[in-house]
């Protein structure tokens, strides 16, 4: 950090002690019959994600509310003699980050497990589960997640990696993208996994060839160990929670959208458990530190309907429930997601298609007409064309209104998919981070050919009319909104010195848009979130960037300073 950019953090810090230790200036200003802010920032680059202004030098703030935006004459009219005023002396001041798909319990969990992203040898990643397993207890059970195997040329760890430097503890280790994993021999054992095991129904237990299972599982076959895995405790969630909070925080992100942790064929009861045990506990003890929008899984729909008609969407500023998820494939790296064409490295496979898809339409057609919002991934191409020939025949039968349809990932498309989005304003959940994971490896998978002509098609989306609603799938990739921002901008992966598909580059503000307000509309809270607006909360970030230009040019990787609801959370 540059001396100016510690000087102006302690100001923002001594600024933030300041507002705790005054009573607000709209209190003391009532009697008087007098509109008073609690807070001005001047001097300020203010990029406010709304189109009647975009941008503006100072704000005002009152009560956790956007008082007033634009010129510095206006806004300080509302200054009073208890206002704090903050200058920026010229930072870059954009709205509060969205992220609009993460697994944020499992991300906090994540982040006390075995790090093993950014592993680039056999060796380091087994290196790492060695360490792991030094603390561990007798039998206790080790985690982790967040490896690659393409970052070390493309080889699948084996429970042989494993058994070696495990022979007392259970091992699982997650795949970057959640839809694979690694079990070691003795958490195969406790499972009950042999030659003899079948593949369960959207699931795929690897073997050799000689029938033996290499500890590697994918998709629903990932049940097989979760269902021995001891319960995480509710003291862990709830801890999980919180680091998963202040890690967001730390990046400038103010909302997540929560996907929660289920897949197809496990159980829904975490989901729910989560839901009353740790974020209504969070709640009811004021440990809500950042706004959350939940998606519950798709099986569970009436349950969600009927808290919706008894409580409202909108638990309180800090709990939305936003609707419900499923899965139509799997992922790429695992290659379960679904293609029309086969892998280029497993001639055998097209991926795998995880749910019947009458049943699917059926389902949403009920589940539409009760009124909720209806998320649903696809990755591979057949999986995204299925969808949207789905989401046609929901509009037939059920008319049109505001639906805001979400497909998360909308990863690979055919020709003239991207298009088929506008007709009805479906929102693409996309998750920009992951081109730097697939941009190397992409091709491998599906061959170059088809990987440049379809993959993450964020600038034909656009054009189309899609909804592009920006996200980090945390913790398959970081949740790191400006790096996010700067890959949908520049496409160039680390060491790359072009970009991958330049055609498919955005601009600097439909990438912004896409991480603030475009988020919020893909959440039905547009009203309340997304823009630097009077009247919505005031959540923002300020950036160690100088002028507009400045961050135009060098995107920074990390923000100053995150405010929710006009008062600083970070740092």
């Amino acid at each position: 950090m540059s001396a100016r950019s510690a000087f102006l953090a302690a100001g923002v810090a001594i600024a933030a002690a300041a507002i705790l230790l005054l009573p607000p200036a709209s209190r003391l200003s009532r009697n008087l019959g007098e509109v008073v802010a609690d807070m001005i920032l001047a001097n300020a680059t203010i990029y406010t994600a709304d189109p009647s202004r975009p941008f503006a030098e100072a704000m005002a703030v009152r009560a956790g509310r956007v008082l007033r935006v634009g010129g510095y004459d206006s806004v300080k009219e509302l200054k009073g003699r208890h206002t704090l005023e903050l200058n920026l002396s010229g930072n870059v001041v954009l709205p509060g980050f969205i992220d609009s798909h993460v697994h944020f319990i499992d991300g906090g969990l994540q982040l006390a497990r075995v790090p093993l992203r950014g592993v680039r040898s056999k060796g380091d990643f087994i290196n790492r589960v060695k360490e792991a397993v030094r603390d561990k207890h007798y039998w206790q059970w080790v985690f982790g997640g967040g490896w690659n195997n393409d970052a070390w040329g493309g080889d699948y760890p084996t429970a042989a990696w494993l058994d070696d430097i495990s022979p007392d503890n259970p091992v699982w280790l997650s795949r970057m993208d959640g839809h694979m994993g690694i079990a070691n021999s003795l958490a195969m054992r406790m499972a009950g996994i042999d030659k003899n095991t079948i593949n369960p129904v959207g699931g795929t237990i690897i073997k050799t060839t000689e029938g033996e299972p290499t500890g590697l599982l994918v998709d629903a076959a990932m049940k097989l160990v979760f269902d021995v895995i001891p319960e995480v405790s509710i003291h862990e969630r709830r801890d999980a929670l919180l680091r998963a909070s202040r890690h967001a925080l730390m990046r400038g992100v103010t909302t997540v959208v929560d996907v929660g942790s289920y897949f197809p064929g496990m159980s829904e009861k975490q989901v729910w458990q989560d839901f009353t045990d740790v974020y209504e506990w969070a709640h009811s003890v004021d440990k809500m530190i950042m706004r959350v929008c939940l998606f519950f899984p798709m099986p569970t729909w009436s349950r969600v309907s009927d808290l919706i008609h008894e409580r409202g969407r909108m638990l309180s500023q800090w709990i939305h429930l936003g609707g419900v998820k499923t899965f139509l494939d799997g992922s790429l790296g695992s290659s379960s997601a679904l293609f029309y064409e086969h892998y280029t490295d497993d001639p055998r496979s097209y991926g795998l298609q995880l749910v019947d898809m009458d049943d699917l339409l059926n389902t949403t057609l009920e589940l539409d007409k009760s009124g909720l919002q209806v998320a649903i991934h696809a990755i591979g191409d057949k999986a995204n064309d299925m969808l949207l020939d789905m989401y046609d025949k929901v509009v037939d039968f059920n008319g049109m209104k505001d639906h805001r349809f979400r497909i998360e990932h909308a990863q690979h498309l055919a020709p003239g998919a991207a298009q088929r989005f506008g007709k009805h304003g479906i929102i693409a959940s996309v998750q920009p981070d992951h081109i730097l994971d697939d941009a190397g490896s992409a091709g491998k998978k599906i061959g170059i050919e088809r990987a440049d002509r379809s993959s993450y098609s964020f600038r034909s989306l656009l054009d189309g009319g899609a909804h592009l609603a920006f996200g980090s799938d945390w913790p398959v990739s970081d949740i790191n909104p400006l790096q996010a921002i700067q890959t949908a901008v520049s496409r160039k992966p680390v060491g790359w010195e072009v970009p991958w598909i330049p055609a498919e580059c955005l601009s600097l503000d439909d990438s912004l848009k896409a991480h603030t307000i475009s988020a919020a509309y893909a959440c039905f809270l547009d009203h309340v979130l997304g823009s630097i607006s009077e009247g919505k909360y005031a959540d923002f970030v300020i950036l160690p960037c100088t002028s507009w230009d400045e961050f135009a040019s060098d995107i920074p990787s990390q923000v100053l300073a995150t405010y929710v609801n006009g008062k600083q959370a970070y740092p």
